[in-house]
């Protein structure tokens, strides 16, 4: 399976890009493992939106928490998406 972004490790954090020209269809409902504490680094409009709630924006310079088996999805925006993910093995 292809993933819809390209990421690197930096220290601690996964560094993960998602291209503004992602295709929409790609970003799909998922659940992560490991409980995740996201940084926006860039993004213009993207939103993320969690098992039933309404989408919210992500905004840049924010940190998202996202517990581990919980269903979200990323909702695309203008440009590329960039994220610092630190994932917690603490639960």
């Amino acid at each position: 399976m292809v993933r819809p972004y390209t990421e690197v490790l930096e220290n601690d954090y996964i560094i993960r890009e998602f291209s503004g020209d992602v295709n929409e269809s790609e970003l799909i409902w998922h659940r992560d493992k490991q409980t995740r504490e996201v940084k926006v680094l860039q993004g213009d409009g993207w939103k993320i939106q969690m098992d039933n709630r309404l989408p919210e924006e992500l905004e840049k310079g924010n940190n998202y928490y996202i517990p581990k088996m919980e269903y979200h999805r990323l909702i695309k925006g203008k440009g590329s998406l960039l994220l610092q993910i630190k994932e917690n093995d603490y639960d």
